[in-house]
């Protein structure tokens, strides 16, 4: 297969790295430092255990068009910067293109497909423009849930910290021959690509814990372990959540695990600093309204009250705007 990978960051890399070692030819749409190095050298990865792969094939372009069509585009930028890409990504469509969107948050195609009361609703949180509907047919969406955590240690080189999972769903929950072959393409090159029958719930259950931990360890500077281990903030998590589960079931969602084990899960990885709070000490724009704006719009649209979600996202949306104002970054350093 063709695969363009939209976003030669940490996933970006360690799929796209990945998928050439497996013979898929593929081209990773890149800027300044990392394209000249993925130009030069092609894709190197680094592995769980300290060794290395390398991908000479992979190649990279800065312009999509000079990618052209594709059978696999996969999108694997934050949610707000998509945005930016939108007017390129035709370029990158075929008739028969998928596009496979590795982003966290409740995406913006949620209600396409979904069925009963709230089916063909659109998000103006994450798309208030209707640009992602109008420039990316749903017909060639294929949703995805990313579980691997990656780290770009250097232009053109991916360090994999742990995982290897990526499902996939149809938005309607078919088992189509298109991704049954996309499943396919991604365990030969070492994946795990489940297909889910139900990928919105497959979200919540990412969406559950990023939707809490990551805007409360922005605010907080705090570790997963940290806020987890901390009662008045493990109280808080657990309330989101709750608020949260009620948005998810109203729009038929099946929670099937409970908050404590959730929380448990998060505590079980550690002294790790989420996406959010990495973005905070970087000074990187934060992926907030796809993380929490987002699920406040849901509870708008399903009638759910959310005040904890509502008080944790407005302190969390001025942090993010004092620091895109002030150019600045924040980070918790020892004294001495």
């Amino acid at each position: 297969m063709k695969y363009a990978i939209v976003g030669a960051g940490a996933i970006g890399g360690y799929l796209g790295a990945k998928l050439a070692r497996a013979g898929e030819d593929v081209t990773f749409i890149a800027r300044r430092q990392n394209l000249a190095a993925i130009a030069a050298n092609g894709f190197r990865l680094i592995l769980e255990d300290g060794t290395e792969e390398h991908a000479p094939t992979a190649r990279a372009v800065e312009h999509m068009e000079q990618a052209g069509p594709q059978d696999v585009v996969l999108i694997t930028l934050k949610a707000h910067q998509l945005r930016d890409v939108v007017p390129g990504l035709r370029a990158l469509f075929g008739p028969h293109t998928m596009v496979v969107t590795m982003i966290n948050g409740v995406p913006w195609w949620y209600f396409h497909k979904l069925g009963g009361a709230f089916d063909g609703r659109a998000l103006a949180s994450v798309d208030p423009d209707g640009a992602l509907a109008a420039a990316i047919e749903p017909e060639r969406v294929i949703g995805s849930v990313v579980y691997p955590a990656a780290e770009l240690v250097a232009p053109g080189v991916v360090k994999l910290i742990e995982g290897n999972r990526f499902t996939l769903g149809e938005l309607d929950g078919s088992r189509s021959e298109r991704i049954d072959a996309l499943s396919q393409s991604l365990m030969k090159a070492g994946f795990k690509a489940p297909v889910s029958k139900d990928i919105r719930g497959e979200i919540w259950v990412k969406l559950w814990g990023n939707l809490c931990f990551n805007p409360i360890s922005a605010l907080s500077h705090a570790t997963l372990e940290g806020i987890c281990r901390f009662g008045p903030t493990r109280d808080l998590a657990a309330a989101m959540m709750a608020e949260a589960q009620a948005i998810g079931e109203q729009l038929g969602v099946q929670f099937k695990i409970s908050i404590d084990k959730r929380i448990a899960g998060a505590e079980a990885v550690g002294a790790h600093k989420t996406s959010m709070l990495q973005d905070v000490e970087r000074g990187r724009a934060l992926e907030l309204e796809a993380l929490v704006g987002s699920v406040l719009e849901l509870g708008r649209i399903t009638g759910v009250a959310t005040p904890h979600i509502a008080a944790v996202y407005a302190v969390t949306a001025l942090l993010g705007r004092t620091l895109q104002q002030q150019r600045g970054r924040l980070e918790v350093q020892p004294l001495g």
